[in-house]
């Protein structure tokens, strides 16, 4: 019974009931709300689906999100929260490192966990962990952390920063920062809008973008950690090459905003709509899959050391990312 509830879910949340009954039925939000509920209760039918799913369909809509964004402005608008996202970066993962340290910490699992944290969550440390060589344990508690805060920042980010009374911009580029998934921060920035500003999408542009740039920071410190780690690891299964995975999607991203602002503006306005329609649809999908992959068995592997040192990171970076929106202007 549950793998057929688990297609009619999914199948569900494809179709655009804003189009049929004039009104958004099943949000970002609530989209996730279904799969968390889903998979306490049945369980995840389709665990490697479903995980695939949820990354090849969120880099389709996040490329599908750029034709509805103008370069030029997006870099304007978004300029301060690059320069924002290196600093993050840097102290998140010098924290995250001798937070590790002092708590006694397996190091790579304390170092997968930073760098989900500082960089874009489970893509960071899908993309660290083969360099890092860590093991499937190592990989499964840092993804498992991270995936749990995930969920959780989907909740309670949009109506925290409107009690706050952040704007969309401000909201969007505490998102990007503040939040580790791709996924989640684009989910919060269209669940933002959508609460809190019907028909606009802002805050949710924002987010993308300055998340995109965050992540490509993936490159960097996959490099760095060969470094870091050069005398240290197990047996490396590649013969000693460690693979780099590098995030192709975002430069898709980069493309697609291009496309929408010098490539026949005007006459192709119609299907970059279109395209971006589709997209946000699909997010809605991606978000019920997330949801979905949350099991009791995921949150009782993570273990009370590394959930305190991925929730301490949070802090640091949500806190010191919200002050400095707030009173440095930002």
């Amino acid at each position: 019974m549950s793998k057929y509830l688990y297609w009619v879910l999914l199948v569900l949340m494809f179709i655009p009931f804003k189009l049929i009954f004039g009104a958004t039925i099943i949000s970002a939000p609530i989209a996730l709300f279904i799969g968390l509920i889903f998979a306490l209760i049945f369980g995840i039918p389709y665990p490697k689906f479903n995980k695939k799913l949820s990354k090849y369909l969120l880099q389709a809509s996040v490329v599908g999100l750029g034709f509805g964004m103008n370069l030029e402005k997006s870099l304007q608008s978004g300029a301060e929260g690059m320069i924002f996202t290196i600093a993050s970066v840097i102290i998140v993962m010098v924290a995250g490192v001798l937070l590790g340290r002092v708590m006694r910490i397996n190091e790579k699992t304390s170092y997968l966990i930073s760098s989900g944290t500082a960089i874009c969550g489970g893509s960071a440390i899908a993309a660290v962990g083969p360099v890092l060589k860590a093991d499937q344990n190592e990989m499964a508690v840092s993804l498992g952390v991270i995936f749990i805060l995930n969920a959780i920042a989907l909740f309670i980010f949009p109506p925290l920063g409107h009690y706050i009374g952040l704007t969309q911009h401000q909201f969007g580029t505490w998102a990007a920062i503040a939040i580790h998934d791709t996924s989640s921060v684009v989910g919060a920035g269209a669940a933002f809008d959508q609460m809190y500003y019907p028909g606009s999408t802002e805050a949710c542009d924002l987010a993308t973008l300055i998340k995109c740039t965050r992540a490509l920071w993936i490159i960097p410190l996959a490099f760095f950690t060969m470094w870091f780690f050069r005398k240290g690891g197990t047996d490396d299964p590649n013969g000693g090459k460690s693979k780099v995975s590098v995030p192709w999607f975002i430069f898709l991203f980069v493309l697609a905003m291009i496309f929408n602002t010098y490539v026949g503006t005007e006459t192709f306005r119609p299907v970059y709509n279109v395209l971006v329609d589709i997209a946000k649809q699909c997010l809605i999908a991606v978000l019920f899959a997330i949801g979905a992959g949350l099991s009791l068995k995921v949150v009782k592997q993570v273990g009370v050391k590394p959930l305190v040192q991925a929730v301490a990171l949070w802090i640091i970076i949500g806190v010191g990312s919200l002050a400095a929106i707030l009173y440095l202007g930002i």
